[in-house]
């Protein structure tokens, strides 16, 4: 059996069970991500590792994308609503609802947004807006018309 004192911990899980859900101030329900550019599109990483693909919910609206997932409870909640009392000794994975907001730039295309779950990991893939892209422009001076880069 896992024996620890720590009355810090102590401290945190009562103030969680007493205040329910994600977790507390001193240590808050989170979903971490990267995000990067490859190529011609962006590219945000979520570690949801335990949600139900289906519970996932993405909405764009304004160029705000907003990610909500549910992390349903362990074991111990099983146990409970079957009839047998769960102790928890150790309680450290966060459970309940999570949702995290991310603002897009104009340079995105938000209407062409691919999203895939694997392996606890969601990806979206967010190209980048045809407008944004570098292209060339062309000038012209005195007849001729010249191609430069920009």
């Amino acid at each position: 059996m896992l024996m620890r004192t720590d009355p810090f911990r102590e401290l945190d899980r009562l103030t969680q069970q007493f205040f329910g859900g994600n977790g507390t101030l001193s240590r808050p329900a989170v979903m971490p991500m990267d995000a990067y550019r490859a190529g011609g599109q962006f590219v945000v990483e979520f570690d949801l590792p335990g949600v139900d693909p289906a519970s996932i919910d993405l909405d764009v609206e304004q160029n705000v994308l907003t990610v909500r997932a549910e992390r349903p409870g362990g074991n111990g909640e099983q146990a409970a609503s079957n009839g047998d009392r769960a102790d928890y000794l150790v309680a450290e994975r966060p459970r309940g609802t999570f949702s995290r907001q991310l603002f897009l730039g104009e340079a995105l295309d938000t209407d062409q947004v691919q999203a895939s779950y694997q392996a606890g990991v969601l990806t979206l893939r967010i190209p980048v807006a045809e407008k944004a892209k570098p292209r060339k422009i062309a000038i012209s001076a005195g007849g001729d018309t010249k191609q430069l880069a920009t």
